[in-house]
């Protein structure tokens, strides 16, 4: 009886969320072709950019991961605060330079200005190539996500391979139709959800499970001290966590540097209909990271009630605390806010994937370069792009989150390709990109071979450094042409930069 009360709460609100969806897009047709499908026309409000950019952030790791984290190791998942926190700060200046540069020159993704800014179609296809390496592990993490969750609040009645389907067919059914708009939209009835079950399981697991958050509190500090503090839990000796002061602080800059430039952040820049709603969505985005503190707390919490979870079950931390304690339709409540935080960013990086390939790789063939072609052939690709990742889900599931090891510290390798080339005229497409591929090559040495951290130090942040220090040296070597030389519009535009200034 609790799985199908559990179940149909949860059926309804997939209905309702791929209504939703549509609903975004109606009366609007085809109209604004692959503009209005990939970042919504460049129309949204300060509101609707605040609860797409929360959406995209506040993942299924929130619900799972922040509480595993939590519960392995402690302290050290603060560093997710941290990060984006510090991101918000650093998008106030960045974004709304970014939304300047794209909307002048019509651009509607991260490739697009890479292929802008260096004068070449096909820098915006390997990139986007590259990109896509680094993005299709997140989508795989979400569709395992939401598949565990609703395995867990349907009391095992749905079993996980058809968790990853409901996961791929809600997200594909509205993504491909209703493109940003229609993810915005669904953002404000996840957030409605996320915000009112982790206000409520804030209040009730502490009282419930220990009479109030001073006894929690007390035993945690008497039982559980090393959860409280730098390295956290396992320590930094051999064997232990290698989650220390120098992992946290270089982890959190390395991080809140990458998230400005990220394809799916990018994204929600892009959709602002003007640069002040994306300064004022930088002031008020840190408020959401207040949610983390609860599942990342909870998963502690989890410790004392259901001790000896290990490996991928530590993940299941929070739901094991409210499926042994609320009645079915609250745990499909809450199931739903944890599904709808996998839908919202899974949506948003399966259109990012569409959107660079429409506009950067199918567009070298010639028959698919006009607006509609590369709108229907940037739809495909999510299609594909989503097919692929639920595959390896079910096929090799190890393969991509054997990739989602470099992905974050990946992408980071393109900051100075992008930031630095729209800041420096004389930055050229060989100094950038002699920087990305040392930069890359050398994160996947590090991680690969098991080398991060490095003597407790972001390999990610590492490299980065190697590739700026390699861009910087052939920028020397080999300087771009002069402004008017050649390629002049390929060049920054220092008004349309001056233009974002506060």
């Amino acid at each position: 009886m609790n799985a199908v009360v559990a179940t149909s709460v949860f059926a309804v609100f997939m209905v309702a969320t791929v209504a939703l969806g549509l609903y975004a897009v109606r009366g609007r047709g085809g109209q604004g072709g692959l503009t209005e499908w990939s970042v919504g026309g460049r129309s949204l409000g300060a509101v609707f950019i605040w609860v797409l950019m929360a959406g995209e952030s506040y993942t299924s790791f929130s619900y799972l991961g922040a509480a595993g984290w939590g519960y392995n190791y402690g302290a050290p998942v603060l560093y997710v605060v941290a990060y984006m926190s510090c991101g918000y700060a650093v998008g106030y200046v960045v974004g709304p330079m970014l939304w300047a540069y794209a909307r002048k020159h019509d651009l509607v993704g991260i490739t697009d200005m890479v292929a802008h800014r260096y004068d070449r179609r096909w820098l915006g296809a390997a990139v986007a190539i590259l990109a896509t390496v680094f993005l299709l592990p997140y989508i795989q993490l979400q569709i395992t996500g939401m598949g565990v969750v609703v395995s867990t609040i349907s009391y095992g009645a749905i079993s996980l391979n058809w968790g990853y389907f409901i996961a791929f067919a809600v997200t594909t059914g509205f993504v491909v139709v209703s493109g940003l708009r229609g993810s915005a939209w669904v953002s404000v009835l996840k957030d409605v959800l996320v915000i009112a079950t982790l206000a409520f399981l804030a209040v009730y697991v502490p009282l419930h499970y220990f009479d109030g958050y001073g006894p929690f509190l007390d035993r945690l500090t008497a039982e559980k001290s090393d959860w409280l503090t730098l390295p956290g839990n396992g320590g930094d000796g051999e064997g232990g966590s290698g989650l220390g002061t120098a992992w946290f602080a270089t982890t959190s800059v390395l991080n809140a540097l990458t998230v400005v430039i990220f394809p799916t952040t990018v994204a929600g820049y892009l959709g602002a209909k003007n640069a002040d709603a994306l300064r004022r969505n930088a002031i008020w985005l840190p408020a959401y990271n207040i949610l983390l503190f609860v599942p990342m707390l909870l998963g502690m919490a989890a410790l004392f009630v259901v001790p000896g979870l290990v490996g991928a079950d530590s993940n299941l931390a929070l739901f094991r605390l409210v499926v042994d304690s609320l009645p079915a339709w609250a745990v499909g409540v809450i199931g739903v806010a944890a599904a709808l935080s996998s839908i919202v960013p899974m949506a948003v990086f399966m259109l990012v994937i569409g959107t660079m390939w429409g506009r950067s790789v199918l567009s070298l063939v010639p028959s698919l370069s006009s607006g509609r072609r590369q709108k229907a052939g940037s739809q495909l690709v999510v299609v594909v792009a989503g097919t692929l990742a639920l595959i390896m889900t079910y096929a090799v599931p190890n393969t991509l989150v054997r990739l989602s090891l470099i992905s974050y510290e990946g992408m980071a390798q393109l900051l100075p390709m992008v930031l630095l080339g729209l800041l420096w005229r004389r930055l050229s497409l060989t100094a950038a990109l002699s920087g990305l591929v040392v930069g890359v090559a050398l994160v996947c040495a590090l991680v690969f071979t098991e080398n991060d951290p490095v003597y407790g130090i972001n390999a990610g942040l590492l490299a980065l450094v190697v590739n700026l220090a390699v861009t910087l040296v052939m920028a020397y070597v080999r300087p771009a042409p002069a402004a008017g030389e050649k390629a002049g519009d390929a060049r920054p535009d220092a008004e349309v930069l001056a233009s974002t200034a506060v």
